[in-house]
């Protein structure tokens, strides 16, 4: 079987897939912070232990978005960088 040799790659639609994923910042804001306020409201509600569950679980959603929107910031940098390699 003759070696294969990988297809080129498409240059066309790497601003679409930046846009994707950098669209995806305002819903991790919205959502991350969300989550975690519901699950500490929960559990303050079952625990008794309102409202300090819900303040940490809050942050909790802030620090994963962060988190989340860094690694979504780095792997465009990334695509960006080997757009402009080719």
């Amino acid at each position: 079987m003759p070696d294969t040799e990988r297809p080129p790659k498409k240059k066309g639609g790497m601003e679409f897939r930046q846009l994707g994923l950098l669209g995806t910042i305002p819903i991790l804001l919205a959502v991350g912070p969300l989550v975690g306020f519901l699950i500490g409201r929960w559990l303050d509600s079952k625990l008794g232990t309102e409202p300090y569950l819900m303040v940490l679980f809050l942050a909790f959603g802030f620090v994963a978005a962060g988190r989340e929107i860094y690694r979504i910031i780095k792997r465009a940098e990334e695509t960006d960088k080997d757009d402009k390699d080719d």
